[in-house]
């Protein structure tokens, strides 16, 4: 298992923090915690995963999908989305009488 971990000092700036969080190949999940919620969900929305939670971490229901971003994996688990990936499309077209 791999770990990032990007910490945010007081002498970095914000693209900074988020240049280092993003700095790997892999993406399944990170956390963003700060006492400013909205600036931690302004965060939270630049970085490159497939899970970000904000105050929070690995907080999974059964109804929210959970996919990786970049090498953390393909597909996508749990919820809706997750369903689907189960499950093969057939379209069937058919041409109007002219």
């Amino acid at each position: 298992m791999r770990w990032t971990v990007a910490i945010g000092c007081g002498d970095s700036t914000f693209d900074e923090v988020i240049a280092r969080a993003n700095d790997t190949e892999f993406g399944l999940g990170g956390s963003v915690w700060s006492s400013d919620r909205n600036r931690a969900f302004e965060v939270a929305t630049r970085i490159n995963a497939g899970t970000v939670w904000v105050n929070k971490h690995l907080d999974l229901g059964p109804d929210i999908p959970y996919a990786g971003a970049k090498q953390s994996g393909i597909g996508t688990e749990l919820g809706q989305v997750g369903l689907e990936e189960f499950t093969q499309a057939t379209i069937i077209n058919v041409a109007n009488d002219a």
